[in-house]
């Protein structure tokens, strides 16, 4: 018993030095991130962290149901893109053609009103919202100077940056987008208290902006800073009365916040369900109508889907140009993406687990998700 109570004591007093330390050198923060990740039987993020996170809610106001097909799931998926959602373990899978569902599966216990964690579709969603403060006069422009809003900003090249520059990730930040390592700026930002703090005190303008593509998150959580300093709400709230309730939405979303009543995790965390994901996907495919209204600029949407300094990104929208199909689609680490298809007016929704490697700046999952519904869907 003396020797159990001795191991217990060890262990307690290396947890308490343990602890101190995280405390002394500033990486307090991973003790959520331990509660949140660890504690949950994960590894790193998952689909469903947000319920360890402090969220705000974005309202239905004026939900509106999906038209389904009269042929819903009638036609079969291929054995190759059944193969692939299983492998990457899928929760969600939803494809609508010509406005109305025409198949549907969940997987795990998941259904049509679960939530899961959108990660960096999420970008696609802040653009659309800057966009959205651009129409209503908020915002000049994209051309805008980010000191203009956010002057605290450092760097050398920090009066060069625009807001351009922060959706097309060539801002040129000095930033760390490594996912697997608990000391970088991203884990910083995500499980810390204060991300609009450590943004502005630990980030800089290192290089130019415009000549190099970077994907960082912290150019999306900047791009939010400006969104709300702008609109003077927080980006739910902004979210909820220009793009969420117009949608029709049929459930509350919630996004993912530093704190309670803090600031949005801009680049990651917006929490809903396939259907209701679906939507930005019927938003995209009309040009940024919905039923008649027009929540975005259709040039901006042509702007949004064009290849920037490389061929495969957007505004915020990653683009697909192989064998005959094009298409553009909102995409999260996991293998979540909303995905467009203009010329068969198919929209995708894939929620779930994990993706297949990345080859080519393209996760394996995507021709096939994308190729594999044209064969069986895009007649």
């Amino acid at each position: 018993m003396k020797k159990i109570l001795r191991i217990v004591l060890v262990f307690v007093i290396l947890i308490s030095v343990a602890s101190l330390a995280l405390v002394v050198t500033g990486h307090q923060y991973l003790f959520k991130a331990v509660y949140t990740t660890y504690l949950m039987g994960e590894t790193g993020p998952h689909i469903n962290d947000w319920k360890r996170f402090d969220t705000r809610t974005i309202e239905a106001r004026e939900p509106q149901e999906w038209k389904v097909s009269e042929h819903l799931n009638e036609t079969s998926l291929s054995d190759k893109l059944r193969s692939t959602l299983e492998e990457t373990e899928s929760v969600a899978f939803l494809v609508v053609k010509n406005d109305a569902i025409v198949f549907e599966e969940y997987w795990d216990g998941y259904s049509a009103e679960s939530h899961t964690n959108s990660f960096s579709m999420a970008k696609s969603i802040t653009t659309l919202l800057a966009q959205v403060a651009i129409q209503d006069g908020y915002i000049n422009s994209w051309d805008d100077d980010v000191i203009k809003y956010i002057p605290e900003l450092k760097g050398e090249f920090a009066g060069e940056l625009r807001l351009s520059h922060l959706s097309t990730m060539t801002a040129g930040l000095e930033w760390d987008e490594d996912y697997k390592n608990p000391f970088t700026i991203t884990a910083k930002v995500n499980y810390g208290k204060d991300a609009e703090k450590t943004i502005l005190e630990e980030v800089s303008v290192k290089y130019t902006p415009g000549e190099e593509y970077k994907y960082v998150g912290g150019a999306v959580e900047l791009l939010a800073m400006v969104i709300t300093r702008a609109t003077k709400r927080t980006l739910s709230e902004y979210a909820q009365e220009t793009l969420w309730a117009h949608m029709g939405a049929e459930h509350d979303a919630y996004w993912s916040l530093d704190h309670e009543d803090g600031m949005e995790l801009a680049y990651c965390c917006f929490n809903s369900n396939a259907r209701d994901f679906a939507r930005f996907g019927k938003l995209m495919i009309n040009k940024g109508n919905w039923e008649g209204n027009q929540l975005i600029d259709s040039s901006f949407i042509d702007l949004a889907t064009s290849p920037g300094l490389v061929p495969y990104y957007g505004y915020a929208m990653w683009l697909y140009d192989e064998n005959g199909i094009q298409a553009n689609y909102f995409r999260g680490i996991g293998g979540q993406y909303v995905i467009t298809i203009p010329e068969k007016d198919i929209v995708i929704c894939r929620l779930g687990h994990k993706r297949l490697p990345v080859e080519n700046k393209m996760p394996g999952e995507v021709p096939i998700l994308i190729e594999e519904v044209v064969k069986s869907f895009g007649n």
